[in-house]
């Protein structure tokens, strides 16, 4: 983590620099959320060499080979392994779930201010379910400043048109105890009673529409800022809606889950790997090892993007590179000495 911390300062200095980013912002909002982030995201990475370390320290002095040839099996000599995989693994889903989104909420709100000026602010032609048959529609959508031009809202009973509501803009509630709170300008209602149509209009309307900016406007990232059952909930009410901006958001969720058993996996490869005695030391081991955590990372991100690209099942895509490498794990635990 050191060393990342010191490339990206390299990279990230003119920027700093261009932005005038306070140094207490940078060390507080940036860096001490930077660790936690990363660390966790390679915790698995981590441990893999750990286990390589102290795996081949042990085969090279033939304390593996006592061992084994004492009665132990290996499948014995792997239990405080798989035992503190256990620990780390829920730590793991812990800090993924709960603790980090917290913190990437001040981490891309600095990366906004000071890193890449970027940041979605508005949507266009905005159309979602609100509520059972009712559909809102809004033309922009300005998140800044909370306000909706343009918008429609229609109520829909077997499949019939019942109720259309229009007004030139609508502002969101930001000071209300309650949520869905929204004021409507210049609003218009036609109500629709088989031929008769009653119409009534008005100046401004307090009204409640079960939508919120966190529905409207979509920003990169924004995924890693929901804790797992927030996440649930957006995603379940997003599909509600008939929404199909939920795939990041899916595979955000079971990756979160699947990658806290990244660590037995990672263990039982990188055990079986050291475990016998080998002229060379442990160079061979760190390398195969590296080589095979680039790859099970790569394929993290190869998976993701296929759910999101190509219409891939999400829980499978986040599932894939769990499925590859414990088949893969097998292979070297039916390798490993006895």
């Amino acid at each position: 983590m050191a060393i990342a911390i010191v490339f990206d300062v390299n990279q990230n200095l003119s920027k700093f620099i261009q932005y005038h980013a306070p140094l207490k912002a940078i060390v507080f909002d940036y860096y001490m959320n930077f660790i936690p982030y990363y660390a966790n995201l390679f915790s698995a990475l981590f441990v893999f060499i750990s286990v390589i370390f102290f795996t081949s320290k042990l085969a090279g002095n033939s304390e593996i080979i006592a061992m084994l040839a004492s009665g132990v099996s290996f499948k014995r000599l792997m239990r405080p392994y798989m035992i503190s995989c256990v620990f780390i693994s829920l730590l793991s889903y812990y800090l993924s779930a709960y603790v980090i989104p917290q913190g990437n909420i001040m981490r891309q709100n600095f990366e906004t201010t000071y890193k890449n000026k970027k940041k979605t602010t508005a949507a266009e032609n905005v159309q979602l379910q609100v509520g059972k048959g009712v559909i809102a529609y809004i033309q922009h959508y300005d998140n800044t400043t909370k306000r909706g031009y343009g918008f429609s809202l229609d109520k829909f009973e077997d499949k019939k048109l019942v109720s259309h509501m229009t007004a030139t803009d609508i502002q969101y509630d930001t000071i209300s105890d309650t949520k869905f709170q929204w004021r409507a300008n210049n609003w218009k209602i036609r109500e629709l009673k088989g031929l008769r149509e009653h119409i009534t209009s008005g100046v401004r309307k307090d009204t409640v529409i079960m939508m919120e900016p966190a529905d409207l406007v979509y920003s990169k990232g924004q995924q890693e800022t929901f804790t797992s059952p927030e996440l649930y909930d957006f995603i379940s009410k997003q599909i509600d809606r008939g929404s199909g901006n939920v795939v990041q958001y899916q595979v955000e969720y079971h990756k979160r889950i699947a990658a806290s058993f990244a660590s037995f996996i990672l263990t039982i490869i990188g055990m079986s790997l050291s475990a016998r005695k080998r002229k060379g030391g442990m160079g061979m081991y760190l390398g195969l090892g590296l080589a095979l955590s680039a790859m099970y990372i790569l394929l993290q991100a190869i998976s993701s993007t296929f759910a999101v690209n190509a219409n891939f099942p999400p829980m499978i895509a986040a599932w894939i590179p769990n499925m590859i490498f414990a088949v893969v794990a097998y292979f070297c635990y039916r390798q490993a000495p006895n």
